[in-house]
């Protein structure tokens, strides 16, 4: 197939341009700068512009773009940009397609398990309603603009977790577990899906040849607490995992954002891509882990 990737350069992105060569797939990737080669096409979501060449003989469009939620703090500036940045993005794609005499067949559109909020002793499914907080709706709001793809176009927006990997939202706690000082966040037991940074770009791989279409979630199959995930960074390190941040400390310094992204409890299950028949290379957190390949 010959598939569109906007977001290409983004630590999914790179890993999953690299699967998809490996598959056979021939890549063309959106970017925002001048191009480069035959295979960039230059857009601009914000202005919501893009090269209508991008699409001529585009099988299927990758959608990853937005603005990180692990960017620290949440301003009332950049909030609006998390879900502009969205919003602008998928709409871009989504209009162009619409203005093609024969669309794409696939749009995989990028989504988060941040849909469900703050839900504990809960096993979340794609069928479990969304939650009301920021960020709940923010993927609502972006779900929604996915689904304004033309009519004959199968559409998946694949819900992530964190993604365990060097670049990713484990970034900032390598610092301090290398210094001894990682802990529990709050009580640690809050329920954080995961997923490895080769699985969650072999799952997209996997998606676009799948017939399914709606939301799938796309986290590891065996469900961990924070506790749980840092413990494994901490031991792959060989250091300790002693150093506790209460609840308060976290909320009173991120507010939304500890609530949402540090201190939620969410146990997402990922039943919809094993039974599409997916088979996981990194079953638990510390398999994920191994993958970083971490020094002391």
């Amino acid at each position: 197939m010959r598939v569109l990737v906007s977001g290409a350069s983004g630590l999914i992105g790179t890993e999953l341009c690299v699967q998809l060569g490996a598959a056979g797939h021939t890549v063309a990737r959106l970017v925002r700068r001048e191009p480069r080669g035959t295979d960039e096409f230059r857009w601009n979501p914000a202005a919501q512009t893009i090269d209508e060449a991008a699409l001529d003989g585009v099988d299927a469009v990758i959608n990853l773009s937005g603005a990180s939620i692990g960017r620290l703090p949440w301003t009332a500036g950049y909030r609006r940009e998390i879900l502009d940045s969205r919003v602008q993005a998928t709409r871009t794609l989504t209009d162009a397609m619409r203005r093609r005499a024969t669309p794409p067949s696939v749009l995989l559109n990028a989504s988060a398990v941040g849909i469900y909020g703050n839900r504990p002793h809960e096993v979340l499914t794609e069928d479990s309603p969304a939650g009301s907080d920021f960020l709940a709706k923010v993927v609502t709001v972006w779900e929604t603009e996915a689904a304004r793809a033309p009519e004959q176009t199968r559409v998946v927006t694949f819900r992530t977790g964190l993604v365990i990997a060097r670049g990713g939202a484990l970034k900032p706690l390598l610092p301090l577990a290398k210094l001894g000082l990682a802990g529990p966040l709050g009580k640690g037991t809050q329920h954080w899906p995961w997923v490895s940074l080769h699985d969650e770009a072999a799952a997209i791989v996997h998606l676009l040849t799948s017939t399914l279409s709606g939301p799938v979630n796309v986290v590891g199959p065996a469900p961990a607490t924070a506790n749980t995930v840092i413990r494994a960074v901490a031991a792959a390190l060989h250091r300790p995992f002693l150093v506790p941040v209460p609840e308060f400390v976290l909320t009173l310094a991120l507010q939304d954002a500890a609530r949402q992204l540090l201190l939620a409890d969410q146990q997402v299950t990922a039943s919809r891509l094993e039974g599409d028949g997916f088979v996981f290379t990194h079953r638990t957190v510390a398999e994920a882990v191994a993958t970083m390949r971490l020094r002391p």
